[in-house]
């Protein structure tokens, strides 16, 4: 079944690498896709290995509180913000012709130093590249009968290999495929839970309640991550707005070709996703089939429930099947951070600083993009390793501690660059600076009261931070002069 699968990603690589003349066909692509085929690859790059096997998980061990977070608050949080967002974005992006969320940032407050700034800042997702990794390892390595180290180092070799000749061209390609393989695969896992629902959704409550009561409660004070309406509601009202503020994510939208086929674009990505975010669902029939965390006499760890749930529940052949969807779940979201954070380092920290490197012929320009990939996953293994060795309750926990500074610094900036005609570039780099202070300052300093537990949760600690650089950042506004560069002038001069 692997074989199959790469031998299939690799043909549509090749097919999308024949296309890929220059590092903007790399980061953009030069094909004309359908606005369904790029929503879809919208949804798996925003759906991944965290919504099909880790957050699944989390909801396994703390129940309906989790399920209120991952399936209902963040993800309408999210949609709503990815409609106003996208549109605004994309309008300024292709004016300007960003290739990166960087570079936008650059131009949009002509300010070079925070562009590098800002590519510096993106390193930080390469925890979400750790998380997909080491998802898809813990969820190859027991029907593989391998370590899931020598598995993560073979995901590494693979993905990374490929998406050094690869780029958006090949991106839409490889992720329509798997978001249309993920939707058959999502559908059969929520299926598969009915005969839990024989007496109706009080009955499968009831089965649950049974487990472990605090299982059915709103709220999981015994968690670190749902102890109340805070953490479930509000925190994931803020995390859901400002996640759609990633680069993979965003950029998403600079790939067609056409204003007019934005809507269906957005309409196709969050009618998919609103299936993709219900698979969470999933951690709740694991628990039922493991009502101790326990599979022959071992204990499950979250990441492993779902890998468990699948070879306790399916026969052979639709858990392989599963299996694939799953690794495309993974592989959809794990293509895009490639792709996007090689760009902006190639582009916003090497070529942008460096005049001999900008001057390199396309063909090498291209191969500084292939040389960064390798440096990548390099790193990613070592991280990976430890992550699967010993990991802090979840993989998730490191991601999201990354991924969430990411985005608190992000924020204000994309807000105010895409709302305000008139911008001031302190404000951003201010309110940018604030949020990672904030945000890593609470989390490793256990400032407040829901940072004194064995482990904290990135959710509220990125709250503070978006909070924080919101006051620092509009305050700066209100008592500076605005940037005498309008967005206008800016454009017309690009």
């Amino acid at each position: 079944m692997l074989f199959v699968l790469m031998f299939v990603i690799l043909l549509m690589v090749f097919r999308g690498a024949k296309k890929t003349a220059n590092i903007e066909d790399y980061a953009l692509g030069s094909l004309a896709f359908s606005p369904v085929a790029v929503g879809l690859a919208l949804a798996a790059s925003m759906t991944s290995a965290a919504t099909f096997i880790i957050n699944p998980g989390l909801i396994g061990l703390y129940g309906y509180s989790g399920v209120i977070a991952y399936a209902l608050v963040m993800p309408i949080a999210a949609f709503i913000s990815l409609i106003v967002l996208t549109k605004r974005f994309r309008d300024h992006g292709t004016r300007v012709k960003a290739l990166t969320m960087a570079q936008w940032m650059g131009n949009r407050y002509q300010t070079k130093g925070y562009a590098t700034g800002f590519a510096i800042i993106s390193a930080l997702l390469i925890t979400f590249i750790v998380l997909i990794v080491v998802g898809l390892a813990q969820l190859l390595a027991p029907p593989l009968q391998a370590d899931p180290i020598y598995v993560m180092i073979g995901i590494v070799i693979f993905v990374f290999g490929y998406m050094m000749f690869g780029g958006a061209n090949s991106l839409i390609y490889t992720n329509t495929i798997q978001a249309l393989l993920m939707l058959a695969v999502a559908l059969i896992l929520l299926y598969s839970g009915r005969s839990f629902f024989a007496e109706g959704i009080d009955g499968f409550t009831a089965i649950l309640t049974n487990i472990d009561p605090s299982l059915t409660q709103p709220t999981n004070p015994g968690s670190f991550l749902y102890r109340d309406y805070f953490e479930i509601v509000f925190c994931q009202i803020v995390i859901g707005i400002a996640v759609v503020c990633q680069p993979h994510i965003i950029t998403k939208s600079l790939i067609l070709k056409k204003e007019s086929e934005v809507n269906r674009f957005l309409l196709t990505g969050i009618a998919t996703m609103i299936i993709f975010f219900l698979v969470v669902i999933v951690g709740l029939y694991a628990r039922i089939t493991f009502p101790e965390m326990q599979a022959n006499g071992n204990a499950i760890k979250p990441d492993q429930l779902v890998s468990s749930y699948i070879i306790e529940r399916f026969n052979i052949g639709m858990g392989l099947f599963v299996t694939l969807g799953l690794i495309a779940a993974g592989i959809s979201t794990l293509e895009g951070l490639i792709q996007s954070l090689s760009v902006t380092f190639t582009s916003d920290l090497l070529m942008a600083n460096s005049k001999k490197l900008a001057d390199l012929p396309n063909r090498k320009k291209i191969i500084l993009n292939r040389m960064l990939i390798a440096v990548l996953g390099v790193v990613t293994i070592i991280l990976s390793a430890r992550q699967i060795t010993n990991p802090d309750l979840s993989v998730a926990i490191f991601a999201q501690n990354g991924v969430y500074a990411f985005f608190s610094a992000a924020f204000f900036p994309l807000v105010m660059g895409m709302f305000s005609k008139k911008t001031n570039a302190y404000a951003a780099i201010a309110s940018s600076v604030v949020a990672i202070l904030v945000h890593f300052g609470v989390y490793y300093g256990n400032i407040g009261p829901y940072m004194q537990g064995a482990v904290n949760n990135p959710a509220v600690a990125s709250t503070y931070a978006i909070l924080a650089s919101v006051v620092v950042g509009t305050t700066i506004l209100l008592i500076r002069k605005p940037d005498s560069v309008s967005f206008s002038s800016v454009s017309s001069e690009v």
